[in-house]
């Protein structure tokens, strides 16, 4: 029993080195402006939960990047790579919450919530779209913003 596992496990860890180097061969392909390419790199890891793939296919419909600019799309794949603490996706979550692109109006609630998460997880920049944001924040807004911090960081980050 205890080969059968640690054969699963060598094969889970190359697996997951080979969904790295592709995601970084389409990271490649992005900086190369060959973005459908990218795109076609991309989709079967982010099919897969592949957390990097998801977000930087958000990028790609947030900035329109080889397909058409789609803020509804973009925030999609944002979303599922932030439940998976990935920073760079949780700040643009905050994003779009921030500037309301794609929603009826801003949410600065659950912008500083996401900026904040953002920041926990390491993303640098996410510190200074919170300082920017709670700017513009009533307390109200800013103790509301801190429950959901709350119930999204033990469970995104339930090591913290």
């Amino acid at each position: 029993m205890k080969i059968k596992v640690g054969l699963f496990c060598l094969a889970l860890g190359m697996q997951s080195s080979i969904a790295i180097a592709d995601v970084e061969k389409a990271r490649d392909l992005m900086e190369s402006s060959q973005f459908e390419e990218a795109m076609q790199e991309l989709l079967p890891f982010a099919r897969s939960g592949n957390a990097d793939a998801e977000e930087l296919i958000g990028v790609m419909y947030a900035m329109g990047l080889g397909v058409e600019r789609d803020d509804i799309r973009a925030f999609d794949w944002y979303l599922r790579s932030s439940l998976k603490g990935h920073p760079g996706a949780q700040s643009g979550i905050g994003w779009y919450y921030e500037v309301g692109r794609g929603m009826p109006t801003p949410d600065l609630v659950r912008a500083y919530a996401w900026y904040v998460l953002s920041a926990i997880g390491g993303d640098p920049d996410a510190a200074i779209s919170q300082e920017e944001v709670i700017k513009k924040m009533t307390q109200a807004q800013i103790e509301q913003a801190h429950k959901l911090i709350d119930d999204y960081k033990s469970w995104i980050y339930p090591l913290e």
